[in-house]
């Protein structure tokens, strides 16, 4: 039902049941909002999204308060405009005075907030709260002192994501948020996917950088610095530029990469593409001789870890690939170095990847060999922009230029990875051809392209009826692992992303409050693989090409040293 109201003497329409702040933002009138976060049920905590209300005495919080038909209101008049500005006074008293050299400067919510609203004195004094960093994290950095209450990292963490580990800690003026009993986060059950640092507004959260060890590797004669992009990378990076969200500038990058001093640029997308072929064969062996089902998919490092953590009976489940980003490591450190003669003491590995959580998994012990790591330096999306602007390179006065051989061709199966169901639809593509010897008919599945956080499909391949799941946030995959334990049988494979949306949704892309961006960067993808003429990683002629002179077969003696791995269950101190 449909009814009118009046908003700053206009009269808009409204619908029944919705709350006066989804009116104003679906009739393009933007009221500020601190806690408020989208398809969550409102607290109406931070005060911010306050209007005034004709016969209502006091104002009233636009995100709790539903619509009645017609209300008459005002969103901005001098005695809203007073109350937000004494709200955002009252956080700046108790804030750090470092926007010069913060983390967020230029992207935070409070600074741009006491811009629109024109504060320019601080007219509420007193001794402010001290807390220490915690840099203890292998990923994310939380500095307390920067934590404005908003709640919205608590809810991602609880409500979206479903690991829990933050919450408000203490009461009145000494409240502040972290894990329990506010220990370290090293210590906590943080799963690393950095969705915190997305919900974040201010520098409260945000990643441990590896780009100052990467500088200098760069600028050290002896060493051969070498760097792989994520396929959802080129989707993503072109918003820290200014560019159209989901512009795909992955030429770009390459040239931009090499002019800062890289020897030499290769696309994990190529890894992606062998990551499939092991988990088709992994998933054939497991059909033909009854393995453990349904298996689940192992290149979401966040997952893994909450896996490790809260699931680990499920270990047999879980599949012993390595990630593309592991697996392009061990190659580099051991094809690459002797093919081209390189010292692997003077080789240094960076991935710049859309996942804070890929630097925990970099660090792993499954990883590393004789106190060597495939991947030295992990890099957000945020991480990668900030380096190519610190090497002064304008991106948009560049020519597109191609990955380095020897890792340098990708089918778009190997792309479809950046987005959920990607991995799945790609699997099903590699797995029609081991069971039929045939190409699939249709390329694109259609219930894998949707955007609900759970998708499902049944196909049959050859003498197999088969049932495929792809799930976005452990909160799903927690719920559906419920749902085997108590008898499930139909599902012989699920694929887990720890963040919704997927990679081109990952904790290391552009902070952005539009939903927009994640949908044009999956729109991307999917255009990438309309286009593409290699559609399937069995037919990318690089990665015949080293199985062939170097790996043998999938699940071969070769791959099974270099690309599996395994899992064992992770204690939680707390």
């Amino acid at each position: 039902m449909n009814f009118p109201i009046e908003v700053n003497n206009k009269t808009i329409i409204a619908r029944k049941g919705e709350t006066i702040l989804d009116a104003l933002d679906r009739n393009g009138i933007k009221v500020p909002t601190l806690c408020h976060m989208p398809g969550l049920y409102p607290t109406g905590s931070c005060r911010m999204c306050v209007v005034e209300v004709e016969g209502k005495p006091n104002l009233i919080t636009s995100c709790s308060y539903p619509v009645e038909e017609w209300m008459k209101i005002k969103t901005h008049s001098p005695r809203v405009v007073n109350a937000r500005k004494t709200n955002v006074e009252l956080l700046l008293s108790n804030h750090p005075d470092d926007c010069l050299y913060c983390e967020r400067n230029g992207n935070c919510e409070l600074q741009s907030f006491a811009e629109q609203l024109n504060i320019r004195e601080r007219r509420f004094t007193g001794k402010k709260n001290k807390y220490k960093s915690d840099p203890s994290g292998s990923s994310i950095i939380r500095d307390p002192a920067k934590c404005i209450l908003c709640g919205r990292c608590v809810r991602t963490c609880d409500e979206i994501i479903g690991a829990s580990t933050l919450g408000f800690i203490g009461r009145g003026n000494k409240t502040i948020i972290g894990p329990s009993f506010n220990k370290q986060l090293n210590l906590s059950s943080c799963i690393t996917c950095g969705q915190c640092i997305m919900a974040c507004p201010t520098g409260a959260l945000h990643e441990k950088r590896h780009s100052a060890d990467l500088q200098n590797a760069l600028h050290h004669k002896e060493t051969h610095v070498v760097i792989q992009l994520s396929p959802s990378v080129g989707v993503s990076l072109a918003e820290e530029f200014g560019l159209k969200a989901g512009k795909d500038i992955n030429g770009l990058i390459n040239a931009v990469l090499r002019k800062t001093g890289f020897d030499k640029v290769f696309d994990t997308s190529f890894s992606a593409d062998l990551y499939i072929m092991e988990l088709a064969a992994e998933m054939e062996f497991r059909l033909k001789n009854n393995g453990v089902l349904p298996m689940f998919s192992s290149d979401c490092p966040a997952w893994i870890k909450f896996m490790e953590q809260w699931h680990s009976e499920i270990i047999p489940h879980v599949s012993v690939c390595k990630s593309p980003q592991q697996m392009l490591g061990a190659v580099i450190t051991n094809h690459y170095t002797k093919t081209y003669h390189i010292n692997p003491d003077h080789l240094y590995t960076v991935s710049a990847m859309p996942c804070t959580a890929k630097k925990f998994e970099a660090q792993r012990e499954q990883m590393t060999h004789k106190g060597i790591s495939d991947v030295d330096a992990v890099l957000t999306t945020r991480e990668l922009a900030q380096f190519i602007r610190l090497n002064g390179i304008d991106l948009q006065q560049n020519e597109t230029e191609h990955a380095d051989f020897p890792f340098h061709i990708r089918s778009s199966a190997g792309k479809l990875m950046a987005v959920p169901g990607g991995l799945t639809e790609a699997l099903i593509r590699n797995l029609h051809f081991r069971l039929t010897g045939k190409d699939i008919n249709n390329f694109k599945i259609n219930e894998l392209r949707s955007s609900k956080d759970y998708k499902e499909v049944k196909i049959k391949i050859g003498d197999f009826k088969l049932g495929f799941a792809a799930v976005s946030s452990v909160k799903h995959a927690n719920q559906l692992i419920e749902e085997i334990k108590a008898g499930r049988n139909d599902l012989h494979f699920i694929e887990v992303m720890a963040c919704p949306g997927g990679c081109v949704g990952g904790g290391g892309q552009p902070i952005v409050k539009d939903s927009g961006a994640i949908k044009a960067r999956t729109k991307a993808i999917y255009e990438i693989d309309d286009k593409d003429p290699i559609k399937v990683s069995y037919k990318n002629p690089a990665i015949v090409e080293l199985y062939r002179d170097f790996l043998g077969e999938p699940n071969g003696e070769m791959s099974t040293k270099l690309l599996h791995t395994s899992y064992k269950k992770r204690d939680v101190p707390l």
